[in-house]
């Protein structure tokens, strides 16, 4: 009789929850903060004026992606647990009607009616809720929402984009801060592009392509405004 043997294997969904929260984070630091020095700069302001925007846009971002991650991600929480919390009543008023439902679901996917009966009864036997969660509802421990976690990682990750942009500022030139904040900040933006990509299994000049067309977008429309700004004033 051969043994079933286990079969450890990390899949790079699982890091789904945190990856997002992470490369939105971080993204969103480098690109507005540089975008609010490449506009504050353009308009003639000293180095002094632009750290305390750019500093101010760290704090206010940072603080504003950790609520808007929470607050988002706490509603995807809410909608799930709603979800379970009715089928948890359907089990206990309904249990026969929710068996040939998980039952339905395995023909569907391809099994005869007869082994997708005997799948739903061993299930339902281990955790009626489980399996209804993760094949009715598409609820996993992987892929389900953490409002903690996502807004801490963000908050974290817009801090470190951030950070970076405010130190080119203190080290470069104040004749050439314009083209150095916007060369370096693509550049950074291009290796988070490659850096996620590389987490999340995806093609990395894909996705560096993306997040840098984005942010040159983002840098020069500002750069346009703090220029019409500061010849206006």
């Amino acid at each position: 009789m051969s043994r079933l043997r286990a079969h450890p294997e990390r899949h790079l969904v699982s890091r789904i929850g945190w990856l997002r929260a992470a490369v939105l984070g971080a993204n969103d630091g480098i690109v507005s903060t540089a975008s609010l020095i490449i506009g504050v700069a353009a308009a003639a302001a000293g180095r002094g004026e632009i750290l305390i925007a750019g500093s101010a846009g760290l704090v206010a971002g940072a603080m504003s992606m950790a609520a808007g991650e929470y607050v988002s991600v706490s509603s995807q929480s809410d909608t799930e647990n709603a979800d379970l919390s009715r089928e948890r009543r359907e089990l206990a008023t309904d249990a026969e009607a929710e068996h040939d439902e998980l039952a339905q679901i395995y023909v569907e996917r391809g099994l005869d009616r007869e082994t997708a009966m005997a799948v739903a009864n061993q299930l339902m036997a281990k955790d009626a809720l489980a399996a209804h969660a993760r094949d009715e509802l598409g609820i996993s421990e992987m892929t389900t929402a953490r409002p903690i976690q996502a807004a801490i990682t963000s908050a974290a990750t817009f801090t470190c984009g951030a950070s970076l942009p405010l130190l080119v500022v203190i080290l470069a030139p104040p004749g050439l801060l314009v083209p150095i904040e916007a060369a370096t900040s693509l550049l950074f933006l291009g290796l988070l592009g490659g850096i996620g990509a590389a987490a999340g299994g995806a093609e990395i000049w894909r996705a560096t392509a993306r997040v840098t067309f984005w942010g040159a977008l983002a840098m020069a429309l500002t750069a346009g405004i703090g220029r019409l700004v500061g010849t206006a004033v």
